[in-house]
């Protein structure tokens, strides 16, 4: 084949394969159009995306990266899976460059201030400082080391804010003054990383960096209108009233509770209707809504428009509503926005705790709001106003599920109630002591119980460990588990009741029991819990209880219960609620929160 052949025979050639190259490149999928394009790239030096395979990095080198930085120490096992679970390929690069969920990620992570979170503790690399390197990266073995530096920086410094973020800052089962054995979220942070860098789907939100549960972000709106009116000045202490105010009293006290309820509009920012000077107020709720037109400031009048507004702030803070300025009151109004602020922050952290989700259907106690609902398809079903244990007695915090439900129940007297309220009674008239609190001593449980001669037990030396029979109180009108009980077996002893002490439940603070929930309406709540019981209806359970024997009834399915302590929370309306921490557990928690 001479020259010239040669030449004509090359140049068609290159044609052919130029016009394949193009047919290809417009039939294929995207990913192969993209894989052709690269490799084009690569036959064409200086041009397109940098040339090479990313590298890769392995469990070896993620566990001493992170091991050398004492912030990542305790994330170094997410770092693990991570990795393991890709082969080692990186996260945060595709084709050498960095994703655009890096600029996001780094973005919270200034925010972190927003959910009560430090900005600093997740500030352990500079990034900047490792971006400007890669730029200047004078060879490929350069650049590609300092790819794998970065992409498990990255990861690390996810980790060390999503462990916070979704697990929380404290962990209460290691912390012994932290009362909290209700069932831990289970959430998998590497899994949850993936989910951002679109890698797998989730029906949870952490593609969005978002809270698990709307409950906190109402919490963290709330957090962010304090923090505003803190900015703004904050608010002034109310003077103390000597008496209760009413409609129509007059009082020098009353300009000051017109500018604490009603001189900050819902974002913040101070309601100059009502106060313009350096005197600030705050608001009780948090919800969007319509600046309150007040009475003028000078007006000592306690009017009704105030007294509307008292009244909410009582309901939103547990104290008898009825829209009176007690000193009661005027105490609660006077509490620091600081402390207001701080327990807000460890709410927001107790949410961090719960389960990724409830179950469709469950019962929750909030043991300081005295009160109980049950969820249905995860809606309010029912609910109702709860006793609760008493400051010596707290009622656990915890998770259990609930068995059976207990009609004409036998009370069985807790030892701690023999030793410290009947011993002596009991030592100089066993038998009138028991008969004149309708008591009896048995040996065994149930239907196969024995009793037991009160005068053959000797009271005034008995210990826990020598006390071997049950001491119970029989079915009926006296008897302190009311008409019916609630079992979710536990190693506490604790489980929800009826009470022959219905006038309690009006009080405002209900903490009277020795540690059991009591419920305001028992037998609504067995003839719910029964609805799908065949044959047990309300007359039915009725009839039951009136027998005076008691039965166990099984329920259908198995019920969750939260007992749970939170005292500040946003109700569906908008309106941010505040209680008393009557166990001290706010106290504990912000003990070791702010000192992380």
């Amino acid at each position: 084949m001479n020259a010239s052949v040669k030449s004509a025979f090359y140049s068609t050639f290159m044609l052919w394969l130029a016009l394949c190259l193009l047919l290809v490149t417009s039939a294929c999928s995207q990913e192969q159009k993209a894989k052709v394009q690269d490799a084009a790239a690569d036959l064409l030096p200086g041009q397109g995306k940098l040339a090479g395979p990313q590298p890769r990095v392995d469990t070896v080198y993620v566990e001493k990266y992170m091991a050398a930085k004492p912030a990542f120490k305790d994330e170094i096992e997410w770092g693990k899976k991570f990795y393991k679970e890709r082969d080692g390929r990186l996260g945060w690069f595709k084709n050498h460059e960095l994703v655009p969920q890096t600029e996001r990620m780094l973005s919270e992570l200034n925010k972190a201030g927003e959910n009560g979170l430090d900005p600093k503790k997740y500030r352990v690399v500079d990034f900047e400082q490792l971006f400007a390197q890669i730029k200047k990266a004078p060879d490929t073995t350069a650049r590609n080391a300092l790819e794998k530096e970065i992409d498990v920086a990255l990861s690390a410094t996810y980790f060390n804010w999503a462990d916070d973020f979704y697990r929380g800052i404290v962990d209460p089962r290691e912390v012994k003054n932290i009362d909290w054995k209700v069932k831990r979220n289970k959430i998998k942070l590497h899994k949850a990383l993936m989910t951002i860098l679109q890698e797998r789907e989730s029906t949870y939100p952490y593609y969005e960096f978002a809270p698990l549960h709307p409950e906190y972000d109402r919490l963290r709106k709330a957090l962010a209108n304090y923090r505003a009116m803190q900015r703004n000045g904050g608010w002034q202490p109310v003077p103390a009233v000597k008496k209760p105010l009413r409609v129509g009293d007059s009082s020098s006290v009353v300009p000051a509770v017109r500018r604490r309820l009603l001189g900050f509009n819902p974002d913040g920012t101070p309601n100059p209707a009502v106060s313009n000077a350096p005197v600030q107020a705050v608001p009780v709720s948090n919800k969007p809504g319509q600046p309150a037109s007040a009475a003028p400031r000078e007006s000592h009048k306690y009017d009704a428009e105030l007294a509307e507004a008292v009244k909410a702030f009582q309901q939103q803070t547990g104290l008898k509503s009825d829209g009176r300025l007690t000193p009661e009151t005027v105490n609660m109004l006077n509490i620091p926005l600081q402390r207001r602020i701080d327990q807000i922050i460890v709410n927001m952290e107790r949410w961090r705790w719960i389960p990724k989700r409830f179950e469709p259907n469950y019962l929750l106690v909030n043991i300081p709001d005295y009160h109980m609902w049950v969820y249905e398809n995860g809606k309010p079903a029912l609910d109702m106003r709860v006793i609760v244990g008493k400051t010596l007695n707290a009622t656990p915090v915890f998770s259990d599920k609930m068995e059976y439900v207990v009609l004409a129940p036998y009370w069985n007297v807790p030892f701690s109630i023999i030793d410290k309220e009947l011993r002596n009674k009991l030592a100089a008239d066993p038998n009138g002591t028991l008969d004149r609190l309708d008591m009896e001593v048995v040996k065994g449980y149930g239907a196969k119980a024995t009793p037991v001669d009160p005068t053959s037990i000797d009271w005034a030396n008995l210990t826990q460990d020598t006390w071997k029979y049950t001491l119970r109180k029989r079915p009926g009108p006296k008897n302190d588990l009311g008409d019916v009980k609630f079992l979710f077996p536990n190693s506490q002893d604790i489980y929800l009741h009826d009470t022959p002490h219905d006038e309690l439940f009006s009080q405002a603070k209900r903490g009277f029991s020795h540690g059991c929930v009591r419920v305001e309406k028992p037998l609504v709540l067995a003839e719910y819990l029964l609805r799908n019981k065949p044959g047990w209806d309300m007359s039915k359970i009725q009839q039951t209880v009136a027998e005076g024997k008691e039965q166990y009834v099984t329920l259908p399915e198995k019920l969750p219960v939260y007992l749970v302590y939170f005292t500040a929370w946003v109700d569906d309306a908008g309106n941010l609620h505040f209680r008393d921490d009557i166990y001290g557990h706010d106290k504990a928690l912000a003990q070791e929160y702010f000192s992380a």
